[in-house]
């Protein structure tokens, strides 16, 4: 048995990760800035996006984390855990922007760098959870997509640092049906229906599926992916949005 570090494990998306992981044998060590709200055994409460300003809370973190492996080495991250401000580049504090960046992808750098011994040890894997908005955005999402573009780019440049020790790859979700969207489209029947008709796919994933995918991306059975996007889109990508 190996473990796994799953930061965000109490979102839509985190949970259902966690619960696919631990299903297929891994010691799940599931991250979350809020308490209480996991049912994970092996749950630890802390805000990654402080590391880029207190390096010593991320080294007592990082001890922290070792203390739940219980003896079974640490043989992957899914950096999942972000946070989305939307806002007019014009209304968008930097406030905002500065939290973006940490938590989406500097808190992923630090967590690779300060986990590396373990994982290169292990022959590890690395899983950054991406969006499509790195490749293709709307309106206010500026510093969310510029955080996710970083995190795509973050990977292929770590896949080539750290192999063939370490494999790093993303799975970049479209819309999915976590409980903070569908209550974002609560008595708003039209506007769901057309987010999910934009899709080929005629609808948003589940977080369910999401999970299966990044399953398979820390398994054996993708030992030759590295470096790689994994969009799980529906399609939506490929589509040309021509209102005419």
């Amino acid at each position: 048995m190996k473990s796994v570090l799953v930061t965000g494990c109490d979102g839509g998306i985190g949970a259902r990760i966690c619960e696919a992981l631990g299903a297929a044998g891994w010691r799940v060590i599931g991250v979350d800035k809020e308490p209480g709200l996991s049912t994970e055994p092996c749950r630890i409460t802390a805000d990654i996006g402080a590391f880029a300003a207190e390096p010593s809370g991320l080294a007592a973190f990082a001890e922290n984390v070792r203390a739940h492996t219980d003896g079974a080495p640490l043989g992957a991250i899914v950096n999942n855990a972000a946070v989305q401000r939307l806002a007019p580049l014009e209304a968008l504090a930097a406030e905002a922007i500065i939290e973006t960046m940490n938590v989406n992808l500097v808190a992923p750098f630090l967590l690779i760098k300060a986990f590396l011994p373990e994982l290169q040890q292990s022959k590890g894997v690395v899983l950054n959870i991406g969006s499509v908005h790195a490749q293709a955005t709307k309106p206010e999402f500026s510093a969310y997509a510029a955080s996710k573009a970083g995190l795509h780019g973050l990977t292929r440049a770590l896949a080539v640092d750290l192999g063939p020790e370490v494999r790093v790859n993303t799975l970049a979700p479209a819309a999915t049906a976590t409980p903070m969207l569908l209550a974002g489209f609560e008595g708003r029947k039209e506007a769901f229906k057309a987010l999910k008709d934009v899709h080929p796919l005629q609808r948003i994933a589940t977080p369910e599926e999401i999970a299966k995918i990044a399953g398979f991306l820390l398994s054996e059975d993708a030992a030759f992916v590295s470096g790689e996007t994994i969009y799980a889109d529906g399609g939506v990508l490929s589509r040309l949005y021509d209102p005419a």
